[in-house]
């Protein structure tokens, strides 16, 4: 299978850093393989299972949701 987490890379509302599809890819394969290559279903499933996901692959999604908070408030 030769999609990668890239394809989470952007959702109307949330888009994902290249540092965060690079930290994330694994983690994509390994929990939510079956939603690819649907990208809310994607970025859903990544949420859900936040608590699942490698050490780094957390710390980058949550700086990147955290700046995406940031810009939406000051909007």
């Amino acid at each position: 299978m030769t999609t990668s987490f890239a394809a989470v890379s952007s959702t109307a509302s949330f888009a994902f850093s290249s540092e965060a599809r690079e930290m994330c890819t694994g983690d994509a394969f390994r929990l939510c393989s079956s939603e690819i290559p649907n990208i809310p279903k994607i970025t859903a499933c990544m949420m859900k299972h936040r608590s699942d996901l490698s050490a780094g692959c957390r710390a980058v999604m949550d700086r990147d949701l955290a700046a995406q908070r940031g810009k939406l408030a000051s909007q």
